[in-house]
């Protein structure tokens, strides 16, 4: 419950705010205000996080919806033949060039590849104001093409061969999304909705502003998140981060324990198998760890090293639920695949084709908040004591 809570927050509470926001009879006169300096106040926002950060994704995806709305402006669905042109064109480029901007790398604003993505964009507008003047009907004809029942699609001007592009691209970016959770793409993929329910919307009243203008929003909050994640969270093994902990401990209040964990004979590991290998047995440990046993929280704190924070709970407490994950990991039998072969040939049996097994222990220390340990760094100073003194008997095991 608590994964799918995190697919829809905050990007679809928005979507519903600004839904309740434009539908409502009661907030249709806030609506209408908000639609003068809403826009502005998103592009102004998105233009100054990416200068700020560097993000020319979120700048050039900002320019789409401006000339999203500038085309809405000016050339609407039910207009002249060359408007609706331009119209049209724009529906089907639209997702495909958010698509482009969602999934191609940063490559900065003014740098040579990023005057290279302006040129391509201006040359887009080019070419569709060249086909809106000179061979107009040739391009209604092929942008209006129905391969499906048009009962389908009443309830938007928007034409199949676009909304075709839409349902294609959002799936290309929920799949991405769902290959890299961490990454921005998930913004694009509900800035690609508000931006088709912009397209549907009819044009009299604030409701195309007020949703080109939530899509900006969402691609600013998540130009905000991946921040934060890239700042709290630990990329390989997504757990949150060194910095996360730091600030975690001092908010804890009472007594609590500090469990760091290491990884036995990594470096060997890694010289053995390199370093793919290793993060790949880094990134299996990690999810042991994650599952919380005794309610701990686990950080990634550098290296093959781990913490677990228990609040509310002294060592003693901890201790059963400590040595349990040991034994968990010593006893999970990990598979190394092909791909992760060793650097010097070990001796097997001829004749077994067996995947290589290997057997990962883990050496942890423990310390709790007490008269003598204080403050957190004192709590966690004494756990890395405890697990010197654990890797010092033989590793593998608990200490405190």
């Amino acid at each position: 419950m608590k994964r799918i809570f995190s697919l829809l927050v905050p990007d679809a509470l928005i979507l519903i705010g600004a839904d309740a926001l434009i539908t409502l009879p009661a907030l249709r006169g806030t609506a209408t205000g908000l639609a003068t300096v809403f826009p502005f106040t998103v592009l102004a926002a998105a233009l100054l996080l990416g200068w700020r950060f560097n993000r020319s994704r979120l700048i050039f995806a900002i320019a789409l919806l401006a000339l999203t709305e500038y085309v809405l402006l000016n050339a609407p669905p039910l207009g002249t033949p060359r408007e609706r042109v331009f119209f049209h064109a724009l529906t089907f480029l639209l997702p495909i060039n958010l698509a482009l901007v969602a999934l191609l790398p940063e490559r900065g604003t003014l740098t040579a590849a990023g005057l290279l993505r302006w040129i391509l964009l201006a040359v887009q507008v080019v070419i569709v104001a060249f086909l809106a003047k000179a061979f107009t009907d040739q391009s209604l004809k092929f942008l209006s093409t129905r391969v499906l029942p048009a009962r389908w699609f009443a309830w938007t001007p928007v034409h199949q061969p676009a909304i075709i592009a839409f349902l294609a691209i959002g799936v290309l970016l929920v799949m991405a999304w769902l290959r890299e959770p961490q990454s921005p793409v998930r913004g694009y993929f509900y800035a690609l909705v508000a931006a088709l329910a912009a397209l549907s919307w009819p044009p009299e009243g604030p409701g195309q502003e007020i949703w080109l203008a939530t899509a900006g929003l969402i691609l600013v909050i998540a130009v905000i998140e991946a921040s934060y994640l890239m700042a709290y969270r630990d990329g390989l093994t997504e757990l949150p981060g060194r910095r996360a902990l730091n600030e975690a401990l001092p908010r804890l209040s009472g007594q609590f324990t500090v469990a760091m964990v290491d990884v036995d004979h990594f470096k060997r590991f890694n010289d053995t198998y390199g370093h793919d290998a290793g993060d790949h047995v880094l990134r299996l440990v990690a999810a042991r760890l994650a599952q919380g046993a005794g309610g701990a929280t686990a950080y990634r704190y550098g290296g093959e090293e781990f913490a677990l924070v228990f609040p509310g709970k002294g060592a003693e407490e901890c201790l059963p639920h400590l040595e349990e994950l040991r034994v968990t990991v010593e006893t999970s039998r990990f598979t190394m695949r092909r791909r992760f072969r060793p650097r010097t040939k070990l001796k097997v049996d001829k004749g077994r084709k067996t995947r290589l097994q290997i057997t990962i222990t883990v050496s942890i220390g423990v310390a709790e908040r007490n008269h003598r340990n204080t403050s957190p760094d004192q709590v966690v100073l004494a756990a890395d004591k405890a697990l010197y003194r654990a890797k010092e008997a033989g590793r593998n095991r608990v200490s405190t």
